[in-house]
């Protein structure tokens, strides 16, 4: 009797217990890939929770008239499936960007790139990331633009130690994050009314993996 009223207890006690290690290990390894491409202590943990957070949290900016929008349902694209949004409006495609996606790598990108003295690298290499991930990103209908999550941060590794290997974490963070941005939703920003999605986030849906996993590789180049 004791066993069986313990033992809910116990394993919810186990299970909190995980969850609380994985955040903490998730939280030092984050603070210790940021603290590697440049980022003062200070701002770390206020960058960790508006990435975070931020991910949840999508900006409107604008709208586009579409022929169609299409109902939630859920779609699979390179092992992940995507649920699209409740329909905002008919007829309407709303623009939003995301915060932990776009909006918190694009300023701190800026900030690595105005204190960096190889930008012109920095710039190569958002390129050739961009043209990588532009050919792979995906039309997810209902949607949005989906990315495969490894290929912006691999690509930006494997680009920065080539051109910049002695400022390899840097050069990773800017060439992955905004090489994903540009090249997985700036250049389909032409093709918004092939989505018929009620919705289409910049930095949002498969673009944020790609994103936040390049910030851990490029600290953990250093």
């Amino acid at each position: 009797m004791i066993f069986a009223v313990a033992f809910p207890l116990l394993l919810g006690l186990f299970l909190l217990s995980l969850a609380v290690l994985a955040i903490v290990v998730e939280f030092k390894i984050l603070g210790y890939a940021y603290q590697k491409i440049g980022v003062p202590a200070r701002w770390m943990l206020a960058l960790l929770l508006l990435t975070l957070v931020g991910s949840h949290v999508n900006i409107p900016i604008g709208a586009v008239r579409v022929q169609h929008v299409a109902p939630p349902r859920p779609v699979s694209v390179y092992g992940r499936t995507y649920v699209a949004p409740p329909v905002q409006q008919e007829g309407m495609t709303i623009i939003a960007i995301n915060v932990g996606g776009a909006l918190v790598p694009v300023l701190l990108s800026l900030y690595l790139f105005l204190r960096s003295n190889v930008r012109g690298r920095m710039l190569l290499g958002v390129a050739i990331v961009a043209a990588i991930v532009h050919s792979l990103a995906q039309i997810v209908p209902g949607v949005g633009i989906a990315v495969p999550m490894f290929v912006p941060p691999l690509a930006a590794a494997l680009v920065s130690v080539v051109l910049a290997f002695r400022r390899a974490p840097p050069v990773a963070y800017v060439s992955g994050s905004m090489g994903a941005l540009i090249g997985g939703d700036l250049l389909n920003l032409p093709r918004i009314a092939d989505l018929a999605a009620p919705v289409v986030s910049i930095g949002g849906a498969g673009t944020f993996d790609g994103v936040f996993l390049t910030g851990l590789i490029a600290g953990l180049l250093a």
